[in-house]
């Protein structure tokens, strides 16, 4: 309780408090100190000079009695409670439709923890709410100053404990995770005028006395109705008299009660600070807050509060300040509202002006707001200047709830819209739903005492009647009551206001003549062999694809890769959708190009990058900036950053990689790049020097090894060219050993490679494993060995077939069975790109024909052809010829003709002997015979 009591206005109704307490407590303890400590809150607002008005976050009563005090008060300085950094951003909502929010944002941190990155802090503001109507206010009307006094998007992160605490809490009537609703992505909200309690037994106390499902239905219906036609004072002492309660009522949470004073130490401060600098009289000042603060006890309270707030300095991180789109479901999902109750607070707030005639205020030039009707203005009279205002808490306490009579006619279109949208979604809805929804209504809010049916009674009653059991379709009746009351509106951010990376995409993208604002997917086809200025759009659009989030930009025909590009594209845009995306690429750099290589540099010299990540992008430099410089600094640092690396989890991806980008340079460069020389130089001694390791290392996969020797063999040419020594890579095969099945194949194949085993030997071993009872289980590992092995040594295709023909013919089922789903999975997993190559090689091994597969007999089990006696070498003439020679003699001719020979064919009767050219010369034919018959 406070220390001094002030005595007046409130005297009456503290002395029924007083009673109320003792009547009910037993005594005046702690819920007489609780109850007059709220008057006394009230109390001490209402008389500060500096007027405070309380609001509630995005109240249609709330938006209704700012109109009206404006017009009222005419004020030449509006304190809002908003962060301060905002303020220049303001002016730009006159470019947008509405809902938007405006956003702070910090891709790099300097002075909070790395892993907050990004920092994000957005307002949402709408029409429909009180904040817009005190802006709209200040920023059209001359001479009337707009000042935002709470603590800036920096000092939101410095009084933060954690980044977690700040995540909007979860109820159960949020709406599910849809497109809109994650518009605000994981910001941190600043909830201007936020009021609900905080102490769950209160808040549960009053939904089951209220008779309601969920707070932002108990506030409709016991807050916003009531307020809706009172005045300004009553609105004003009622909204100070919920603030203060709940805010004695909260529970000690340290952390958010030190944070919630020290905004409200911030905001007085600040608000000190700017009358003394521009002498403002308090009395032609208006102070906009949540009435949650409007209700402070901080001993800075007031224009002659009795201490002063040190602020701390901002951090050194830069923020950058933009608009971002949000919606009626992003604004409930982050501030755990009720779903649809920020769009039925849309629909109240179009009745209450329809009602009550007040105009509201709006900016010049807003696109997207209802324009009201004109009518005529209700004249209000203005309160005395320095009379205080009178007591109307306790005609509003004691005045019994009041039964508005029963609109039959809206209640009577309610239902029949209803069922009209029903029978669109697949419902089986008829006239007979429409009456039951109507008598529903009525019965439900009769229940809840209530004699008007609110939407919240009608939504009810729709479920019940139409949806029954069963959603046919994508949509269920809840959500069909919410767009039939107005819908889930989602704003737009005008091109004026987009930052200029924003705009440069619009204007680079106006050739393809589509309205990219406009949300949705919209068809974009480019035919770039008719018109070639659209490869620049084909350039933006990949880079976009690139930058955004999946469906931004998605490619339904053509694709980019080194030394390709499409002549036709055909794309599916939804820029619109995902505007928040491109203006936050915005806060990046003022061009996609900028942002683009910022993004490659940051993959590539992150901490965690591998040589791997290096070279991706590497790749994506070259494939979407074309940038020869950026291409050959991250080609540099990807040398550096393999000679660190002591693993080999990355070698497939290296040598994927680093193959595209040989083959690209050797088509389209004259000559190869110093670093990819260097690399491969580099990659050749530094893989040879792991080798032995990766063999023996049961964490390194038979892939991971495979990939290495791909590396050695498939670069081991333009290695050697740079100086690199062969033995060093025969070396490390030779003390290469393993105890893993799939390995050891994999080294023998290595060794078949560098002609230190042969095929008849590595076939004899294979043999062996299949009659050795002992080791025939562990078999299926060594032909996974060899079919990894065919990214090394591709010439072992036809043992592969061999091998895998003879698995199948010789393993026994209870082997072969269970072995098969891991060739399989290996097949599929890993060497995808090894398919082809055992189709083709398979297909030349079997017969076409399934009629000769009967007496087909594999190549390498068929008999050795006998053939008959050659002549000796020393003859002149081969008796009976050379039948080939014979018949073709041209092909002889033409050869002697090229090597200077003279004479021509001898002939023996009958026939020809053969040709002079081979009797002259036998060596070519000896030698050539040896490598044919050389086993």
């Amino acid at each position: 309780m406070e220390s001094t009591v002030n005595e007046g206005t409130f005297t009456a109704l503290r002395a029924q408090l007083q009673e109320a307490a003792a009547a009910f407590a037993d005594g005046p303890d702690a819920l007489e100190g609780i109850l007059l400590g709220i008057v006394d809150d009230v109390d001490r607002a209402v008389r500060e000079p500096l007027e405070i008005f309380p609001v509630c976050h995005h109240s249609p009563a709330s938006a209704l009695a700012m109109a009206r005090r404006l017009r009222e008060k005419q004020p030449k300085v509006v304190y809002l409670e908003l962060c301060e950094d905002m303020a220049p951003l303001l002016t730009e909502l006159r470019n947008c439709r509405l809902p938007v929010a405006v956003q702070a944002f910090a891709t790099e941190v300097d002075g909070f923890p790395a892993e907050w990155a990004p920092l994000s802090v957005v307002a949402p503001i709408t029409e429909a709410s009180a904040e817009y109507q005190a802006i709209a206010y200040a920023l059209d009307t001359p001479g009337v100053e707009l000042v935002l006094v709470d603590r800036s998007s920096d000092h939101v992160f410095q009084w933060q404990e954690s980044k977690d605490e700040s995540a909007a809490p979860a109820v159960p009537d949020a709406p599910s995770a849809e497109e809109e609703a994650a518009l605000h992505g994981d910001a941190v909200g600043v909830e201007i005028g936020d009021l609900r309690p905080r102490f769950a037994e209160l808040e549960e106390h009053l939904l089951r006395h209220g008779r309601v499902r969920h707070w932002s239905e108990w506030w409709h219906q016991y807050v916003e109705l009531p307020l809706g036609d009172s005045d300004h004072d009553t609105y004003r002492q009622v909204m100070l008299l919920i603030g203060s309660l709940f805010r004695r009522l909260a529970p000690g949470e340290a952390h958010r009660v030190r944070v919630d004073e020290d905004r409200e130490r911030y905001m007085w401060t600040r608000m000190r600070e700017h009358m003394a600098a521009t002498g403002t009289d308090p009395a032609d000042a208006l102070y906009v807050c949540g009435a949650f603060h409007a209700a402070s006890r901080v001993a800075e309270f007031g224009v002659h509060g009795a201490a002063t707030f040190e602020i701390s300095p901002p951090s050194a991180t830069k923020w950058q300040h933009g608009l971002i789109p949000s919606s009626h479901a992003a604004i409930e999902a982050q501030f755990g509202l009720a779903a649809g109750s920020v769009s039925i607070a849309a629909a109240q707030w179009a009745k209450n002006l329809k009602r009550t005639r007040v105009k509201p205020y709006r900016l010049a030039g807003q696109a997207g707001t209802r324009t009201p009707a004109k009518t005529a203005k209700a004249a209000v009279p203005a309160p005395p200047a320095e009379s205080a205002a009178p007591d109307r808490l306790t005609g509003f306490l004691r005045r019994p709830p009041v039964l508005d009579r029963l609109d039959e006619a809206e209640l009577l279109g309610w239902s029949v819209e209803i069922v009209r949208a029903a029978r669109r979604n697949g419902y089986l809805a008829s006239t007979a739903d429409a009456i039951a929804v109507f008598e529903t209504s009525i019965l439900l809010a009769g229940m809840r005492d209530r004699a008007r049916p609110t939407p919240y009674d009608f939504q009810d009653a729709a479920v019940t009647c139409i949806e029954k059991d069963t959603v046919p379709g994508r949509r269920d009746v809840r959500r069909l009551v919410e767009i039939m009351l107005g819908g889930d509106r989602v704003g737009q951010v005008g091109y004026d206001a987009l930052p200029p990376l924003a705009r440069d995409v619009h204007d680079r993208l106006a050739p393809l003549n589509l309205k990219l604002q406009q949300r949705g997917v919209q068809r974009a086809l480019l035919d770039m062999a008719s018109r070639p200025e659209l490869e620049q759009c084909s350039d933006v659009l990949w880079m976009l694809r690139y930058l955004m989030p999946h469906g931004a930009a998605r490619t339904v025909m053509g694709e980019r890769r080194l030394g390709e590009r499409s002549l036709q594209e055909s794309w599916d845009l939804a820029l619109g959708t995902h505007q928040r995306a491109l203006i936050e690429l915005g806060y990046e750099g003022v061009s996609i190009e900028q942002v683009l290589e910022q993004r490659l540099r940051r993959a590539a010299y992150g901490p965690q990058a591998t040589t791997a990540t290096v070279l991706k992008a590497v790749e994506d430099a070259t494939l979407y900036l074309r940038s020869r410089r950026l291409a050959d600094e991250l080609g540099r640092h990807a040398l550096q950053v393999l000679a660190t690396e002591r693993s080999v989890d990355g070698a497939p991806e290296v040598l994927r990689r680093v193959r595209g980008l040989l083959a690209y340079y050797r088509t389209s460069e004259p000559s190869l790049p110093a670093w990819i020389e260097s690399f491969v130089k580099t990659g050749y001694a530094h893989y040879c020097t792991l080798l032995p390791t990766a063999f023996a290392d049961d964490d390194a996969s038979v892939r991971q090894v495979a990939a290495m020797l791909g590396f050695l063999f498939s670069m081991e040419s333009l290695a050697l060219s740079l100086g690199c020594d062969r033995n060093q890579l025969e070396l490390a095969v030779a003390q290469s050993r393993s105890e893993d099945a799939a390995k050891t194949a994999l080294l023998w194949a290595a060794r078949t490679q560098l002609g230190r085993l042969t095929r008849a030997d590595l076939r004899a071993r294979c043999d062996e494993l299949l009659g050795n009872p002992l080791t025939l289980p562990a078999y299926p590992r060594y032909l996974s060995g060899f079919l990894h092995a065919l990214e090394p040594v591709p010439a072992l295709a036809d043992f592969a077939v061999e091998a895998v023909s003879n698995a199948f013919a010789r393993l026994p089922d209870p082997v072969l069975l269970p072995w098969l789903p891991t060739l399989i999975t290996t097949v599929r997993g890993s060497g995808a790109d090894l398919v082809p190559l055992l189709i083709r090689e398979a297909g030349r091994v079997f017969p076409g024909r399934l009629t000769a597969l009967d007496s087909w007999v594999p190549p390498w089990q068929a008999d050795p052809v006998t053939t008959t006696a050659r002549p000796s070498r020393g003859s002149a003439a081969v008796p009976g010829g050379v039948p080939l020679l014979s018949a073709h003699p041209a092909t002889c001719d033409a050869v002697a003709d090229l090597l200077g020979c003279d004479g021509g064919w001898q002939t023996s009767a009958p026939a020809r002997t053969g040709a002079t050219l081979l009797a002259r010369h036998p060596r070519t034919a000896q030698a050539l015979e040896e490598l044919l018959t050389t086993p």
